[in-house]
């Protein structure tokens, strides 16, 4: 796992630079005006996806590895891919923006908290007994936070160029994420299958739960089609390049990663479908 233990930091970093890149101040001060779907969004995305994952686990009595790796995955908030995803399924992308924008501010709490809780009460001993929640936050912020504020204060001062170029960095960030991917099949080429076989039923089900249950909750409580598509999105595509990270940062197995490559391959499977069901959808 050296590889994917290097490459991760270094794509995470600067997939959360291209992030900060697309942001402005007004992405933030934007729920002010609206909250409401924005609660809707963050409720779903932070405090109902790790309690179905957990629900799943429990129920498919899968190994501590894989159950583990699941809620990792369930606590990474949505990705920049997100962004572009509601943008191609004609989906409230202001909306995505701020979700994505504020959510992964708040992953360097939120995403040690739900790892370690879900470590306590599944019983995991394989924790290193040197790693604490505030090490794994404060890690996180080196290549979370600094690069979304670097990446904001560059646009700032560049604005046109960084608007002219925006595309080319959403490119950019699937391409660095699709590097680790490819880091984790090199690696462990031998084991990959035997890894899927029992992480790829428990993260299609909990991708495709997560979308019919947000989509649904959306359609009650959020205003409108645009913000349903986006929420439904936000809940079902998740930043497989922090879990990596996150997964690579607090065990040396790389079972407890498995989980989080199947889910990012899987999620971006019925992505694509989604998005074609949802271009049809008013």
């Amino acid at each position: 796992m050296e590889i994917v233990t290097k490459i991760a930091p270094i794509s995470l970093a600067l997939i959360m630079l291209g992030l900060g890149l697309g942001l402005t101040g007004r992405d933030f001060l934007r729920v002010l005006n609206n909250p409401k779907d924005f609660i809707v969004g963050f409720i779903c995305q932070l405090i109902l996806l790790p309690v179905v994952a957990y629900i799943i686990v429990l129920i498919m009595d899968l190994p501590i590895e894989i159950a583990l790796g699941i809620m990792i995955i369930a606590a990474a908030p949505g990705g920049v891919t997100t962004n572009v995803m509601t943008k191609f399924a004609n989906g409230d992308v202001a909306l995505s923006i701020s979700l994505t924008a504020i959510i992964s501010l708040i992953s360097i709490i939120s995403v040690p908290f739900i790892i370690f809780k879900s470590a306590d009460l599944l019983g995991s001993t394989g924790m290193s007994s040197n790693l604490t929640m505030t090490g794994i936050a404060l890690k996180m912020a080196l290549v979370v936070t600094v690069p979304v504020i670097l990446g904001m204060t560059i646009r700032k001062f560049a604005v046109n160029f960084v608007s002219s170029n925006i595309s080319i960095i959403e490119k950019i960030t699937i391409v660095l994420f699709l590097i680790v991917f490819a880091a984790i099949i090199v690696e462990e080429k031998d084991n990959i299958l035997n890894y899927f076989k029992q992480a790829g039923i428990a993260a299609l089900t909990l991708n495709v739960v997560m979308i019919l249950l947000s989509y649904y909750i959306a359609k009650f409580f959020a205003s409108g089609v645009k913000q349903r598509k986006c929420i439904s999105i936000e809940c079902g595509l998740q930043n497989g390049t922090l879990a990596i990270f996150v997964a690579t940062q607090i065990f040396n197995d790389i079972s407890y990663v498995i989980p989080t490559a199947a889910y990012a391959l899987i999620m971006y499977l019925t992505g694509f479908i989604l998005i074609f069901v949802l271009r049809k959808s008013t």
